[in-house]
């Protein structure tokens, strides 16, 4: 989790991604952000998060990351 919390922070300082449920809901993180954060995440956790992976549910917190990350990295 915290190398995730790393990443959301490299990409948009200032927000508090450990209590924000609703990121992509409040327009907290825009497309370009996803597509950084996507990049990150597959390039340190070595996992391929598809089309059908870039949901709200999968992206409005960090702990939905963190639960999209694990759900690849079981699946790999």
């Amino acid at each position: 989790m915290e190398k995730i919390l790393e990443i959301l922070e490299g990409c948009c300082p200032g927000v508090d991604f450990e209590t924000e449920t609703a990121l992509i809901d409040n327009g907290i993180l825009e497309s370009l952000d996803i597509v950084m954060i996507v990049g990150e995440l597959s390039d340190e956790f070595g996992i391929e998060i598809t089309v059908d992976d870039l949901t709200a549910e999968n992206f409005n917190s960090a702990e939905a990351i963190f639960n999209l990350v694990n759900k690849l990295k079981e699946e790999e």
